[in-house]
């Protein structure tokens, strides 16, 4: 892993799990925010057949713990890829819920939500980079075409193989 991941990485993660605990042990304050983005979400996300529970406070606690788990892998650099995927699907949920600066009227307030709003997105932003960062290893989809290369020139050479023995066989028996 190159010195900049290294760094790089555990400082990402340090802000998201020191925000995350602290709705871990008090959900109370992001409860009332989250209710109305859980309103909306739980019954899509059980018509699709996810079960959901219907406890706001739950749902957020379980995203906070979402965000800690992806955080602590992308900080050990154990599946900080899939960390960062955890992180950045947890993310939606959150910004929304937790920094609608537009329904804010207090100018001061909706300057605050205003600037946490984007500093989640751009910790959006940051997480899809990382969770496609394959540490300069070709990743799963150069692997996939590289292998369906490979096969079809195998299956060419294999098909010149086949013709040039059915010719000797033909020869041999004429």
């Amino acid at each position: 892993m190159s010195l900049s991941r290294r760094i790089a990485r555990p400082l990402i993660a340090v802000g998201i799990i020191y925000a995350a605990q602290g709705v871990l042990r008090d959900p109370a304050q992001a409860v009332p925010r989250a209710k109305k983005v859980t309103d909306r979400v739980v019954p899509l996300a059980r018509k699709a057949g996810v079960p959901l529970p219907d406890d706001t406070a739950t749902l957020v606690r379980l995203n906070a713990a979402a965000q800690v788990t992806g955080a602590l892998a992308l900080a050990t650099g154990r599946g900080p890829r899939l960390g960062a995927s955890v992180i950045t699907a947890s993310l939606l949920p959150t910004t929304v819920a937790g920094h609608s600066f537009w329904n804010e009227t207090d100018p001061a307030a909706k300057k605050a939500q205003s600037i946490a709003f984007f500093k989640n997105l751009s910790l959006f932003g940051a997480m899809l980079i990382v969770s496609g960062d394959t540490d300069g290893k070709p990743g799963v989809a150069w692997r996939a075409r590289r292998a369906a290369k490979d096969a079809r020139r195998q299956s060419k050479h294999l098909a010149t193989s086949a013709r040039r023995e059915a010719r000797l066989a033909k020869a041999r028996v004429a």
